[in-house]
């Protein structure tokens, strides 16, 4: 596919997601489903996503491959180039997705430990005290995350996956992310800053977790995102617009996404770049 088609399909995904995110979050009062237990913005990739596979059903096929269960044994994810895959190092991305899964309790025992540190004590909310049980917040927040995963890393990362690098894909797509969090724009400069720095390393995080990953790539992702914001619930008060804590959670996604970038052996974006584009799909 040409470099027009994928601009046309990351044109008309981008332009659903951030329609449908503003319709659903007006609507959601007057649906009546509360935001503490699922935000309705976060289905607005989700739409984006079927508003591509109406148009070009076997584009978007290939493009979510993997993204359930059953393609262990079927090719490649699509956002690998189309050569052969490097042999496995020992500083490769896992086979599994028990790694990612485990970054997400990890950026929120650091950011919370420093926010007790900052703030003079632990921030920690009794799930018992919640205004909704639980499990159905789990739930929720679950298919929320799955919502948004099924268009920001099992489409927009995979289409510009077959055209660039790792790093360079994943840092866009959590330019783009970040940016669609319109609201946080509201906020001061400082938290607006903190939250963009989170996304974009938390993209670099799930890219590189994800990227040999062949199967269930939805959920891993969905289940990294849950688990962020769950910790951020119970731990941290950043949805009260309060600088330290975002700041300090930013801080806690770079630092992690600096251990998965060496851990990984990424090469330099330049290299990458060119040796992506040399097998472009």
């Amino acid at each position: 596919m040409g470099v027009r088609g994928r601009k046309a399909e990351a044109g008309v995904f981008l332009a659903v997601a951030f329609v449908a995110a503003g319709l659903l979050g007006a609507v959601q009062p007057a649906v009546g489903i509360p935001p503490e237990v699922v935000q309705l913005t976060q289905f607005g990739p989700a739409a984006g996503v079927l508003v591509c596979a109406l148009l070009w059903p076997a584009r978007i096929r290939r493009r979510l491959a993997g993204a359930l269960p059953g393609a262990r044994h079927g090719a490649p994810p699509p956002q690998a180039p189309a050569v052969a895959p490097p042999a496995r190092t020992a500083g490769s991305p896992p086979r599994t997705g028990w790694s990612l899964l485990v970054t997400a309790p990890l950026i929120i025992t650091l950011s919370a430990g420093a926010y007790a540190v900052v703030h003079d004590g632990p921030v920690a909310t009794d799930p018992r005290t919640l205004s909704h049980p639980f499990l159905l917040v789990v739930v929720a927040q679950l298919a929320g995350a799955c919502g948004e995963e099924i268009g920001w890393r099992c489409l927009l990362q995979p289409l510009l996956r077959s055209r660039f690098g790792p790093l360079t894909s994943s840092g866009v797509v959590g330019v783009v992310w970040g940016v669609w969090h319109v609201g946080v724009f509201a906020q001061a400069p400082a938290y607006a800053a903190g939250f963009l720095v989170a996304t974009v390393a938390m993209s670099v995080v799930l890219g590189l977790a994800l990227e040999r990953i062949r199967a269930n790539r939805l959920l891993l992702a969905g289940g990294f995102h849950a688990l962020v914001n769950l910790g951020m619930l119970l731990f941290m008060d950043e949805e009260s617009g309060a600088v330290p804590p975002m700041l300090l959670f930013a801080a806690a996604c770079l630092v992690v996404a600096l251990l998965w970038v060496v851990r990984a052996g990424v090469r330099a974006p330049g290299a990458t770049i060119a040796a992506a584009r040399s097998g472009a799909l």
